[in-house]
């Protein structure tokens, strides 16, 4: 039997991977126990900073990761599809039935023991640990222990959700950036003199205190940076960021606003909407005062405030082999944003590849090291280059993809291309080794 540790999407997708393969599993997870900072919803798989599992489309390092996922029998993309919500291009999901579709599939499945308890140390025998980036203090000092490397520490913010009810759309619209997708987002238009009154507002908002331990190792992740931080960047950054106004039209002006926010669908019912981009540290007394100047939230009802929290990795190059089982210790495995995958579908992708060749090891099989032309080929060698001196999280992108042979002037067929020969070179590759 092989224990998981913890019941993310990375130890979900690590359990059922296993499971769907013969291998009896126990899981362990410590809700409704015992919750971290960030996790509020008894259910496994609870998606915390956003509902959203990135682009759609092929051409796109998500679409491909996805469909890479697909191939590999992910539990993620099957609940994704079940309980998917309105977001243009995007793939979103009702947060609690997605939640609650693979908490009955993992549950229900007859190789699969669920466990509520809090681990402490790491088990002996044949081990995943998923805990994720909030990882609890006992286990993360006894993982600790195991390595000689010393943890690495990150920050990691969500973002505030309102009502739809709340919401003014006499001023907010429904659009689409470029008309593209079905008008799924709300937008909220600023012009030049309110945009400018909402930036002096917010470089200046009071923040939530931290620990004297948390100043000391205060990194804010780029790719879920709290609002208030951006902003002190400089008065256009978020105009170039989550606020840009390219691609959108205000239907009352019929020309581009200065700045435009918007927000996405939280629920099937499209009763909640959460903020895009406005991941913060703000106390919550300034989230409301603050982004109740955005026009169309004037009198918001937040259903949640934002909140941000510290995240842990390990030091993955000096520690993991791309097959996601640790070097020293044969049969103990790791999965999710604790390894430095950043992301929902990065982190689940994870746990599918650590799962299966948890199985392969098990039954004397050779283990997969998937090819670097796809996209979980490349992060899986990412995390695990040796010579890489200054590790991050990273989240699925082209950019670590190799070049196609021939060069593609144009940007979008490029990227399609390359997703092609990625998603080719999977299927030969496991086509090879009977998968």
């Amino acid at each position: 039997m092989v224990t998981v540790i913890g019941s993310g999407l990375a130890g979900c997708e690590a359990a059922w991977a296993l499971a769907e393969r013969n291998i009896s599993v126990r899981l362990i997870e410590m809700k409704p126990l015992k919750y971290t900072p960030a996790h509020k919803y008894e259910g496994f798989a609870e998606l915390i900073c956003s509902n959203s599992l990135k682009a759609i489309r092929l051409g796109s390092a998500a679409g491909m990761l996805k469909e890479e996922m697909r191939i590999l029998g992910s539990i993620t993309m099957e609940a994704a599809e079940k309980t998917s919500v309105g977001a243009g291009g995007a793939l979103a999901v009702d947060r609690e039935k997605f939640s609650d579709y693979i908490t009955e599939k993992i549950k229900s499945h007859p190789l699969i023991e669920t466990v509520c308890e809090e681990v402490n140390e790491i088990p002996h025998g044949d081990v995943i640990i998923a805990t994720g980036p909030l990882t609890s203090d006992n286990l993360s000092n006894d993982i600790k222990k195991l390595f000689s490397t010393e943890y690495l520490n990150f920050f990691d913010a969500v973002a505030p959700i309102v009502s739809f009810d709340s919401i003014d759309m006499n001023k907010a619209f429904f659009a689409s950036r470029y008309e593209k997708g079905d008008a799924d987002y709300i937008n909220c238009p600023f012009n030049k003199e309110e945009y400018e009154a909402f930036y002096e507002e917010l470089i200046n908002a009071k923040t939530a205190p931290l620990s004297d331990f948390d100043r000391k190792i205060f990194k804010v992740y780029e790719g879920c940076m709290p609002i208030e931080v951006m902003a002190k960047r400089g008065a256009d950054t978020m105009r170039y960021g989550p606020l840009k106004p390219v691609g959108i039209k205000d239907p009352k002006t019929d020309k581009r606003p200065w700045a435009v926010v918007q927000l996405r669908k939280e629920n099937a019912e499209g009763s909640i909407y959460n903020i895009v981009g406005f991941q913060t540290n703000l106390k919550f007394g300034e989230q409301k005062r603050v982004f109740s100047m955005i026009p169309g939230l004037e009198n918001a009802e937040f259903m949640r405030y934002g909140i941000m929290h510290r995240n842990t990795f390990i030091n993955s190059p000096k520690l993991i082999n791309p097959t996601f089982e640790i070097r020293n210790r044969e049969g103990l495995y790791f999965a999710g944003q604790l390894t430095g995958v950043e992301g929902y579908i990065e982190s689940a992708a994870s746990g599918i590849l650590a799962g299966i060749n948890m199985s392969r090891r098990l039954k004397g099989n050779e283990q997969l090291i998937l090819p670097k032309t796809t996209m979980l080929g490349a992060l899986a060698a990412y995390i695990s280059d040796e010579n890489n001196e200054n590790f991050q999280p990273m989240g699925c992108n082209m950019g670590i993809l190799p070049e196609m042979p021939e060069r593609i002037r144009d940007k979008s067929l490029r990227y399609e291309e390359t997703a092609k020969r990625g998603i080719a070179d999977l299927k030969e590759y496991l086509k090879e080794r009977n998968f």
